[in-house]
């Protein structure tokens, strides 16, 4: 689950000055979560537009092809699939799984195909183990999950071990923020705030040529309370926040966390507790925010710099919290 505060006190309540631009808010529910959009439409346009119904069916869409609680999906038709057939994929499948598997690929944290690790683990639809799962149960896992056994062609995509299912639930609501996004700008839109489930896109600025500013999350604020750590200025850019903090269980005196390390099958146990990614797409920032929260502090730092990546960082130490902003990052703060 993907962590970030709206700041639409902030980037909306301003007392702007008069204009041709009309402000929209559209909400709703959508992918188990719920979604805020926020948009300047010019006065003339207002009467042609059905900005609420085209951005839900649009949505829709997407949501029937990578809903695994949809049972005619295409992602349930694709997990129900036995390995060496291939199954022709709409465009919307198509740029999820390839941007997916590039992802994993590259990070080695992401991987699509580990939802079986996820229910093992107790973050799933099946309820919390009673007990740890055995290392022999993990090892037997992992050696029939990964992206590499998915193949991807122009006919469509198959997989080389039965069994191997998808689930997009680090990448699906970041395209679901694309695809607003491109529906807006196809009416002329600039001026937006797409937000689903916590990750966002935003574009151009108010029209009192203000801004728009959201928050990152405070990560060790008082259960029940969420208080903002820092304000940023993202420009045009999907904004995507990974933790730790807020979805785990104990268990034998142990602290386990939703997020799970694809390497090794095993929870995450370490310092890093928050990482915010801008990225053009919100679809990779989705993803990547995730993958880098995976890798720990050190790694994400090594990898943010390595690929000029805009990050920040936010880890847990003995002496409080600790931050780091990316090289890429520094001239949003």
């Amino acid at each position: 689950m993907l962590f970030i505060l709206s700041l639409f006190a902030l980037s909306g309540c301003d007392n702007a000055p008069e204009s041709d631009q009309q402000e929209v808010l559209l909400q709703g529910k959508t992918m188990g979560t719920t979604f805020n959009i926020k948009v300047f439409v010019p006065q003339q346009q207002l009467p042609q537009l059905n900005l609420y119904a085209d951005v839900t069916e649009e949505l829709k869409k997407v949501n029937q092809s990578m809903s695994t609680y949809i049972e005619d999906s295409e992602i349930n038709q694709f997990n129900r699939l036995p390995a060496g057939d291939v199954m022709p994929i709409s465009s919307d499948f198509r740029a999820v799984v390839s941007e997916s598997i590039r992802l994993g690929q590259s990070t080695k944290a992401l991987d699509v195909t580990m939802g079986p690790l996820i229910d093992l683990w107790g973050f799933g639809p099946d309820k919390r183990p009673t007990q740890r799962p055995e290392q022999a149960e993990l090892d037997a896992m992992l050696a029939n999950i990964g992206v590499d056994k998915l193949v991807l062609s122009e006919q469509g995509l198959a997989k080389t071990v039965d069994g191997l299912e998808l689930s997009f639930s680090a990448t699906a609501k970041g395209y679901g923020i694309d695809k607003v996004a491109e529906l807006l700008q196809s009416h002329g839109l600039t001026n937006y705030m797409v937000e689903i489930g916590g990750e966002m896109r935003i574009s151009g600025h108010k029209p009192d040529n203000k801004p728009w500013r959201i928050a990152i999350e405070q990560p060790d604020a008082p259960p029940g309370q969420r208080k903002i750590h820092r304000v940023v200025e993202p420009g045009s850019m999907g904004v995507a926040t990974s933790g730790d903090y807020r979805i785990f269980y104990e268990m034998d005196g142990e602290t386990y966390t939703h997020l799970i390390d694809p390497r090794t099958g095993m929870p995450i146990k370490h310092d890093l507790v928050s990482v915010t990614v801008l990225h053009p797409s919100a679809m990779t920032a989705d993803g990547l925010a995730t993958a880098l929260t995976v890798m720990g502090t050190e790694q994400a730092k090594a990898y943010a710099e390595q690929h000029n990546l805009p990050v920040y960082l936010i880890s847990k130490t003995d002496s409080g919290l600790q931050t780091h902003a990316s090289t890429a990052f520094k001239p949003y703060l």
